[in-house]
Parts: C-alpha cells; sequence; structure tokens
C-alpha cells in the first residue's frame, strides 16, 4: 500500500509526538535551520524597519500638527476680527447713547430754566 501526502499529512496531524520529532529533524539540519530563519526574518521588523516607521509617523503627527495649528490661528484670528468689529460698533452705539442721554438731560434742564428767565414760565 502507498501513502499519499494527504495520507502523511493526516497522520502528522494525529500524532503530536511524531510531529515534535520531525520538527527536531528539520531544525537540526543547518540547511533547513537557515532557510527556516531566512523565511522567519523577512517577516519581522528589524530594528530599523522600526527606526523608518518612526521617522515617517513622526513626519506625519508633525504635519498634521503643523496643520491643525494652522487652521486654530486662522479661526482665532478671524474671532479677533469679528470681536474688534463688534466692539467697534458697541462702542460707537454707547457713544450715541450717551450724547442722546446728555442732549435728553440738557434739555430738560435748560428748557424750564430758559422759559423762566424769558418770562414764560
Amino acid at each position: 500500500m502507498s501513502l499519499t501526502a494527504e495520507d502523511i499529512v493526516r497522520l502528522f496531524e494525529e500524532d503530536a509526538r511524531a510531529r515534535r520529532r520531525l520538527a527536531e529533524l528539520l531544525v537540526s539540519e543547518p540547511d533547513v535551520r537557515l532557510a527556516m530563519a531566512n523565511a522567519i526574518i523577512r517577516e519581522v521588523a528589524t530594528k530599523g524597519d522600526l527606526r523608518e516607521l518612526r521617522e515617517e509617523l513622526k513626519a506625519y503627527m508633525d504635519a498634521r500638527i503643523d496643520a491643525v495649528e494652522k487652521s486654530l490661528n486662522a479661526r482665532i484670528n478671524d474671532l479677533a476680527t469679528s470681536m474688534n468689529a463688534r466692539i467697534s460698533e458697541l462702542a460707537a452705539f454707547v457713544r450715541a447713547s450717551l450724547i442722546a442721554i446728555i442732549v435728553t438731560l440738557a434739555s430738560t434742564v435748560l428748557t424750564p430754566l430758559i422759559l423762566k428767565l424769558l418770562g414764560l414760565l
């Protein structure tokens, strides 16, 4: 009876001890161990990869922070301009109201005085 590759795989799935022995045999072979190490290293990030990623993330974050800072500064400047305009309008309104109050007080006080001086009151 001949075994197929599928049969061999199934037998290894069923026998944990046989799997361990096969792994030990494969790892003990220098060429196989080197091939496995190279395959694993291709999948592992190196310190250089991490440094490069950190620099990319730092550059990205710096760019985002700069963009947010510019946006906030523009909004603050717009608000300051708007507030200055509103304060100027309010100051003009207060001045006009103050002048109206003074004119009203003056006319209220001066009218009876003038009429008294003229002898009409």
